[in-house]
């Protein structure tokens, strides 16, 4: 209807928005459009070109300056949880253009548990332990295993996330050690980790996790030089931002058996395209960005964006305005 605002809601992947909260009230007073595929380029400038309103779930959609500068007709950008690593904040704000935010549920604790089902999955051969079994087979040579208990961890990053997994991990009876770029002995003790070096964590642990905020500091931390350093049974896992390893260098390291795993569920491009080299390395066990997807924190997220919608459609201030 050519009088009501259009609205326009990006990355809706899982089809979950419409499951957790109620639409009957914006859809009745906007054109309301959701797309549930991946859009890019010019596909996403066409969904978007005569937008009032913009929602995007997570940091699916980038909008840099030069995407932003042509919707002249843009009101509100919204994003669901905290932070987005693909929006150029200051381009909106440089035109006005108020950025709204959700809270961001649980996030940190199903990332945590993820975590923990990578290091398992890829520690016990889990995959490979159940193929054995659908296909007729039962355990064999390559079926004496080792263990976590007594084995080094070593946790780079020490916040939230990288906190909690450390105390996974000590649970199991592993040693923690941890690297930041900030990092302290003091810090570190405060969870049972010893602080380290970066070559001394990669050189010496079976577990490497990441838990870093990908940022100009830490793009690329861990490279081919690095992944040299590593245990060759080691297992190198990424739950946090791709953007902290170099892929490329990770494919090829992976090849050369050094480190000896890794356990990935986050990448350069999203969804992993067809033909990524990624998806036929053996040693590699890799999910789909799962370590936010889950009930209660889609839920936050669709009745973050109703609220929010709603709020605008009333002219009343965003429950959650973002601050840069």
């Amino acid at each position: 209807m050519a009088n009501l605002p259009n609205i326009v809601i990006l990355g809706d992947y899982e089809r979950a928005l419409r499951r957790f909260s109620q639409w009957d009230r914006i859809e009745q007073n906007s054109n309301l459009t959701i797309h549930h595929e991946p859009l890019l380029d010019e596909a996403l400038y066409e969904a978007v070109k005569d937008a009032d309103v913009i929602a995007i779930v997570r940091d699916r959609s980038p909008f840099n300056e030069a995407m932003i500068a042509r919707l002249p007709k843009l009101k509100l950008l919204m994003f669901t949880g905290k932070r987005n690593g693909t929006l150029d904040s200051a381009a909106l704000l440089a035109r006005h253009i108020p950025i709204a935010c959700t809270l961001g549920g649980p996030s940190k604790e199903t990332t945590t548990e993820l975590t923990w089902a990578l290091i398992l999955g890829a520690s016990k051969q889990l995959v490979r332990q159940n193929h054995l079994v659908i296909s007729g087979g039962w355990r064999d040579e390559l079926s004496v295993l080792p263990m976590l208990s007594g084995e080094r961890l070593g946790v780079i990053g020490l916040g939230a996330i990288g906190s909690a997994v450390a105390r996974v991990g000590k649970a199991f009876g592993m040693e923690i050690v941890t690297w930041s770029p900030n990092m302290t002995q003091e810090r570190a003790a405060t969870e049972g980790a010893t602080s380290v070096s970066l070559d001394e964590l990669l050189s010496t642990s079976k577990i490497v996790t990441m838990h870093l905020v990908a940022g100009p500091g830490t793009k690329g931390l861990i490279s081919a030089d690095q992944l040299a350093l590593m245990r060759p049974d080691s297992i190198l896992v990424n739950t946090s931002r791709s953007a902290l390893i170099n892929m490329s260098d990770l494919c090829v390291a992976l090849k050369k058996g050094c480190p000896g795993q890794a356990a990935v569920d986050v990448f350069d491009i999203e969804p992993l395209p067809s033909n990524d080299p990624l998806r036929s390395t053996p040693n590699l066990l890799a999910t789909p960005h799962l370590g936010f997807i889950a009930e209660p924190v889609f839920k936050m997220f669709s009745q973050g964006i109703t609220e929010t919608l709603e709020a605008w459609l009333d002219q009343k201030p965003a429950p959650h305005p973002y601050q840069p």
